[in-house]
């Protein structure tokens, strides 16, 4: 605990417990969402073929549609938990190392 605290310069542990709270709520959260989004925008599992590939195809949307879900859901979650500057600073420094540092200009 003392090595992620001194790493993500965090003051205490009931800190910590939050902003790992909070990681995992985003998480589930973001893979729930996915699914009723995809259906709303009519991309239900039964519209894509039963081959290999229509599986494949519906996963590889699905997994990428949660990753921007988890990207605001982490801020959100972050504010309602009073942790926005940690999470919104922590976002900043995914998205640069990811190459979408210019979305920060």
């Amino acid at each position: 605990m003392k090595k992620l605290r001194r790493r993500w310069g965090i003051t205490s542990n009931f800190q910590l417990i939050i902003i790992l709270v909070v990681f995992a709520i985003t998480g589930s959260s973001s893979v729930y969402v996915a699914k009723p989004f995809l259906e709303l925008i009519g991309m239900q599992r039964d519209s894509f073929s039963n081959a290999w590939w229509g599986g494949t195809l519906y996963w590889t949307l699905r997994i990428l549609l949660i990753f921007p879900f988890y990207q605001i859901l982490l801020v959100i979650y972050g504010w309602l938990f009073g942790q926005f500057k940690f999470f919104w600073d922590f976002e900043k420094k995914m998205l640069r190392r990811m190459g979408l540092g210019f979305l920060f200009r």
